[in-house]
């Protein structure tokens, strides 16, 4: 790697190949982490807005205290971290398929693991977000079927491009009823979507839920010089 460059780790996982890496921008200096599965970028700290804002969205839709928060996808941690910056979270699982994204941020490797290991609200689980949606089990293995006032998820790049074809019943009416059967009554369901919004997705939340609509977030691209949009699918409970 050059000097501007930085492999952190690198492992082979049944999902290819992981690359953790930190690299200077360009002009400022800044430190950006970076990671990679194979040739595609899963995350990067260039961009965050909408990783934040996810968190934002789906909170700001649920009044009162002692929050039960579950993140599905950890990456670099910035929707985890942002969630735990409200004070009436009470609780927060994230679920990660990827153990070894884990491990990098109880070793540091990544700064925002720093900030969830000393918050002892957090707790990050190794698992697959899907499969347990699918087992009607729900994320807490230490209390099956257990009911979340909100459910934030960031894994796939869109309802339509997935990272594993298994994820795709996740995005079918039958997924949503799944999903709906671990919130609280009137609970927030939140996604966040590389893709424009899409209409197919939205009928197919409104089957199930309520208040179902699709933010917007612009933020800048200094790759391309202009701004770029990613998409908050927000849902409630009925």
């Amino acid at each position: 790697m050059s000097a501007r460059f930085q492999e952190l780790d690198h492992r082979q996982t049944p999902l290819g190949e992981l690359t953790l890496r930190r690299r200077l921008e360009p002009g400022t200096g800044r430190e950006i982490h970076e990671i990679k599965l194979n040739e595609e970028f899963l995350m990067s700290s260039l961009f965050t807005v909408a990783e934040v804002e996810l968190a934002n969205l789906a909170l700001a839709e649920l009044p009162g205290d002692d929050l039960t928060v579950v993140v599905g996808g950890l990456g670099l941690g910035y929707t985890a971290q942002t969630v735990l910056e409200h004070e009436n979270v009470a609780s927060l699982l994230v679920v990660d398929a990827l153990g070894e994204v884990i491990e990098w941020h109880q070793q540091g490797l990544i700064p925002a693991g720093r900030t969830l290991a000393a918050d002892e609200r957090c707790e990050l689980v190794h698992g697959d977000f899907f499969a347990l949606t699918r087992s009607g089990q729900g994320y807490d293995a230490a209390t099956p079927g257990r009911e979340f006032d909100a459910i934030i998820v960031d894994i796939d790049h869109s309802p339509r491009h997935l990272l594993h074809p298994t994820n795709a019943d996740f995005y079918t009416v039958e997924g949503a009823h799944r999903l709906a059967g671990l919130l609280e009554s009137g609970g927030i369901f939140a996604l966040w979507s590389n893709d424009p919004p899409e209409t197919e997705y939205t009928d197919t939340l409104a089957a199930v839920f309520t208040d179902v609509r699709a933010e917007v977030v612009s933020f800048p691209n200094p790759l391309q010089g202009t701004d770029s949009t990613n998409t908050v699918y927000l849902a409630r409970r009925r």
